[in-house]
């Protein structure tokens, strides 16, 4: 195996890993905030060296304020949505001249 195809094989896996990264933020938000959660809860314990903890109060996500404006929905004090209005129009064609 020659050194190019080294290079090459730790760049694709970085960019596959961060590919799954992104799609597992994107398509599993609640899933990922519990997971990077339990994993920064994991490295910031008395005892872990500086590095570790460092790098847990990184992974910790940012908590809901609680404002209605947040959009967390966790609490339902922001009542249900409101109903979109029926705005439609018809449609209409014009002819080609």
């Amino acid at each position: 195996m020659s050194t190019f195809q080294l290079i090459q094989g730790v760049i694709i896996g970085v960019v596959v890993l961060a590919s799954l990264y992104v799609a597992f933020r994107k398509l599993l938000p609640k899933t990922s905030t519990r997971v990077m959660a339990g994993v920064s809860a994991s490295l910031n314990h008395d005892g872990r060296p500086g590095v570790l903890r460092t790098i847990g109060k990184k992974l910790q996500p940012a908590s809901a304020s609680g404002s209605c404006g947040d959009g967390c929905g966790s609490c339902n004090s922001c009542g249900p949505a409101p109903a979109a209005k029926n705005d439609a129009q018809p449609l209409t064609f014009k002819s080609r001249q």
